[in-house]
């Protein structure tokens, strides 16, 4: 069976999985019910029966369609969110379930949310998204194994004693962690992004980090996808980044494609390119469109890492618009036509099979958290808005999965 079948089937086995017995939880708290759901859909403002899911009009190019899902109201990076135990409130998890077919955790599996201490890993916000997915029939991704950039490792990794085997230890550390993390949740996860944003955006040069003086950063990124590989057979493995169309990416872009050549070249087992797709503008509110030097340099970038024999994903789409203007409408719109454009453009390679937003609701989004606009007003970054309508974005995107190519069967 290959990867992509594995993916496929999954799906349809999800009903009749379960988490291994040894790695249950003693106790989590109960997710939300089917009844509770359905009524929560029901009467969840902008829920449609007659109208196509994402992940339905996503399944008939031969794509899928899902959503990160954070723990609490509000997709917040402080630490004590990252840890709290918990699922969205009902009305917003019965968008999740009606619109995808696949979900990730936003934070919860990441290493300073799951790694308390050295001694220590805390599954339980993770265990309740694997289960509710399981309950729902959705396929499940897991990010991250391995978040290259020291300022999202816990305090006490960056501060760890190797000892006087640096080498043997800190291998030790990647396996322990990633064995783990897979052992937890085995089939259930079927894709994993193994390393995220190993490169730094401005130079291109990879990352330093308390793994490098022993390791050294390339070899860090090849331990973390053999280790992947041989603890997650079945599963797909995704390097994860956040480069992006237009002049300013450029070196990054560049950075990324030369890591990737090095792992193939080393025959390392990676398989696919994640693109984390937080679009956004230039200080003056203007966006990339298709057409002109962005889209040729986009596509060439994007032919050279296809010609590696590597799948594309888009992991993490959504819109930072903190330069647009203030009116909801207009900034509706242009968020809009932004992400129309990427996705006419990015869609029309065939190896894309996988469409993740991170967050469907606005007041579940990182954005509302991070970098706030000058004007103090709430950012608009996903395709439904605070009261859970759906927003232009969400007809865009609609728009783009009802346009892009069909995939032929794998």
């Amino acid at each position: 069976m290959t990867r992509r079948d594995t993916l496929a089937t999954l799906g349809a086995a999800a009903a009749a999985a379960a988490l291994p017995a040894a790695a249950a939880p003693p106790s989590t708290p109960a997710a939300p019910t089917s009844a509770s759901l359905a009524a929560s859909a029901a009467t969840a403002p902008g829920a449609d029966a007659t109208t196509d899911s994402l992940d339905a009009l996503a399944q008939r190019k031969g794509l899928r369609y899902g959503s990160a899902v954070g723990s609490g109201r509000r997709g917040s990076q402080a630490v004590g969110a990252l840890r709290r135990a918990g699922l969205p409130e009902p009305e917003y998890l019965a968008v999740i379930r009606r619109e995808c077919g696949v979900v990730v955790h936003e934070n919860v599996l990441k290493w300073q949310a799951l790694r308390p201490s050295a001694k220590e890993f805390r599954f339980e916000a993770a265990d309740l998204l694997a289960t509710w997915s399981l309950e729902q029939g959705l396929l499940l991704r897991g990010h991250t194994l391995l978040w290259h950039a020291p300022r999202w490792f816990p305090e006490w990794l960056n501060r760890h004693d190797f000892g006087a085997t640096p080498v043997a230890e800190a291998e030790r550390l990647l396996e322990e962690h990633i064995a783990t993390v897979c052992a937890r949740y085995g089939t259930r996860i079927g894709s994993y992004d193994v390393v995220n944003e190993s490169v730094d955006p401005d130079t291109g040069a990879l990352r330093d980090n308390v793994f490098t003086p022993h390791l050294t950063n390339l070899g860090q990124v090849e331990l973390a996808f053999r280790l992947a590989h041989q603890h997650a057979p079945h599963a797909q493995l995704v390097y994860n980044d956040f480069m992006s169309w237009g002049s300013h990416s450029a070196r990054h872009r560049a950075g990324v494609l030369a890591l990737l050549q090095q792992l193939k070249a080393r025959q390392v087992p990676v398989h696919a390119l994640g693109l984390q797709s937080h679009l956004g503008t230039g200080a003056d509110g203007t966006y990339i469109k298709p057409g002109g030097s962005a889209e040729r340099d986009w596509r060439r970038f994007l032919d050279e890492v296809t010609a590696l024999g590597l799948e594309l994903l888009i992991t993490e789409l959504d819109v930072n618009d903190h330069y647009l203007n203030p009116d909801p409408a207009r900034r509706d719109a242009d968020a809009a036509a932004m992400v129309r454009g990427y996705l006419d453009v990015t869609l029309a390679y065939p190896q894309l099979r996988t469409v993740m937003s991170w967050g469907l609701a606005d007041h579940h989004s990182w954005m509302r958290t991070w970098w706030p606009r000058a004007d103090g007003l709430p950012k608009r970054p996903a395709p439904y808005d605070e009261q859970l309508r759906p927003k232009p974005l969400r007809d865009a995107m609609a728009s783009a999965l009802r346009a892009a190519p069909v995939r032929a069967p794998s």
